[in-house]
């Protein structure tokens, strides 16, 4: 969208040259491949990169403006606004953007769970309002990305969805002040980059700081450092769960949302705040893996934190669906794949792999590669999992990356037998191994952080059946 450039100059401070080719407002492009005529480019400044590099090719494309921070990169007779930093100008015109919008802003934090739970928010609230939702594409969380959704929503917009990440102490904090959101979630407080962060305290602060602008609050009922510090948020909170469970003990000012698993079907059972009754709503409910229930609950306490009536909310679960790479069941021949490998944190594994322990198969093949970014605590935190995945009736515990040994180690010491755990330096390995030893019927689970690439077992193991029945 297009901000007002008199707005565009408040937020930003800039100083202008050649003022008198300003437009009356000004089209945002950050990428000179693309930009199209007419359009305002903002040279971004990275680490790898720098966009001052490419105004020249900026101007030739159309550029009726440039939003730079080196006055030197930008040509003569060219409308120009000169910041300080660049990111931080893209950030306040994506925020001057959303104080234009009449959107209902949901922000989305957590150490788990986070793309999940949004885009099955943006799933529901589209069932809603078909055509008037905007979200963060794939995982665009960081101070760029929330810009760009940001200057993305169009006036007319009924929801916006946007997802904050945190890879250092105090992240949130800015993105949240430029998205304002009216709702806003945590999905959960775990030991997501606690190699960066230092502690589980800081990792809280940091992610706390989503409800700093008044965000009406959406919290998991069963994350212990939600429970804790949920006394510092203006009541009521909604809770969320992925059953009742979970939501007994809390206060009666507060609300609740849960599903309820009756025979082959569910429930959304809703508890308005200082309510004695529930609403209780038949639903229908497709998504894999029993973890995803909670994101899939987070979305509907935020749909419901929105204004949504219980009953759309409950209609529209039939449609959510997860994304890609998320407890994706892929059937190669005639075994099947469990593929949930686009990221993993410790909370988000052990979850993984509890809902992994409950499918039903032939044998079940766990095949798990490293979590990333656990600081000093990573060796406890694979041990951690290696006895989750010991307890959960593997067949066999294929184990690889940084921390493989570890994860051996936990599964040992839980009683798995050491014949059945299976060492792997690359996913070439894995998958020959798989390719030889798996049989009709067998479930296979993919887990790791995405630096491994698991991926690659995946497109190994068609490989190796289309070689088959090629040569059969």
């Amino acid at each position: 969208m297009s901000v007002p450039t008199a707005l565009a100059l408040e937020v930003t401070n800039a100083t202008v040259s050649y003022a008198g080719g300003l437009p009356d407002e000004l089209d945002i492009s950050i990428d000179s491949r693309t930009l199209g005529p007419g359009q305002t480019y903002l040279a971004l400044r990275g680490t790898a990169f720098d966009g001052h590099a490419f105004v020249a090719d900026a101007v030739a494309a159309g550029a009726r403006a440039l939003v730079v921070s080196d006055p030197a990169a930008a040509p003569a007779k060219i409308a120009t606004l000169v910041v300080e930093d660049t990111q931080r100008a893209l950030l306040a015109l994506g925020a001057a953007n959303r104080s234009l919008c009449g959107a209902c802003v949901v922000a989305i934090t957590g150490s788990a769970g986070k793309t999940t739970t949004k885009a099955l928010l943006a799933g529901l609230f589209e069932h809603a309002a078909p055509g008037r939702v905007s979200a963060t594409p794939a995982n665009e969380n960081n101070e760029i990305g929330v810009a760009k959704l940001l200057l993305s929503i169009p006036r007319d917009a009924a929801y916006a969805v946007i997802e904050l990440g945190a890879r250092h102490p105090g992240d949130i904090a800015p993105l949240a002040s430029a998205a304002r959101p009216d709702v806003a979630i945590v999905t959960n407080i775990g030991e997501a980059h606690l190699e960066i962060f230092g502690s589980p305290e800081a990792l809280a602060t940091t992610k706390w700081a989503i409800f700093a602008t008044g965000a009406r609050p959406v919290l998991g009922a069963g994350d212990v450092v939600s429970r804790q510090r949920a006394a510092s948020l203006p009541s009521p909170i909604v809770w969320f769960a992925p059953s009742e469970a979970p939501t007994r003990d809390l206060p009666a000012t507060d609300a609740w949302v849960a599903f309820r698993r009756v025979d082959d079907g569910y429930f959304l059972v809703v508890r308005p705040a200082g309510a004695t009754h529930e609403i209780v709503e038949s639903a229908t409910i497709a998504i894999a893996g029993a973890h995803n229930l909670a994101n899939l609950a987070a979305a509907a306490a935020a749909a419901y934190a929105a204004g949504i009536e219980p009953a759309t909310i409950a209609r529209a679960c039939a449609f959510a669906a997860l994304p890609p790479g998320r407890y994706e069941r892929i059937e190669i021949g005639d075994i099947e794949i469990v593929y949930d490998a686009y990221n993993a944190s410790t909370s988000g594994t052990l979850a993984t792999l509890d809902s992994f322990a409950h499918e039903r198969a032939s044998r079940r093949i766990a095949v798990l590669g490293s979590m990333a970014e656990l600081g000093s605590e990573a060796p406890a935190m694979h041990a951690t999992v290696g006895g989750a995945a010991a307890r959960g009736g593997l067949a066999a515990l294929l184990v690889g990356g940084e921390f493989a040994g570890d994860v051996a180690r936990g599964a040992r010491a839980a009683g798995f037998p050491s014949d059945r755990i299976v060492h792997f330096a690359s996913n070439d390995e894995a998958t020959a191994w798989l390719a030889k030893n798996t049989l009709a019927g067998d479930l296979v689970l993919l887990k790791a952080s995405r630096r491994y690439r698991l991926e690659e077992i995946v497109a190994g193991l068609r490989a190796a059946r289309e070689r088959a029945n090629h040569d059969g």
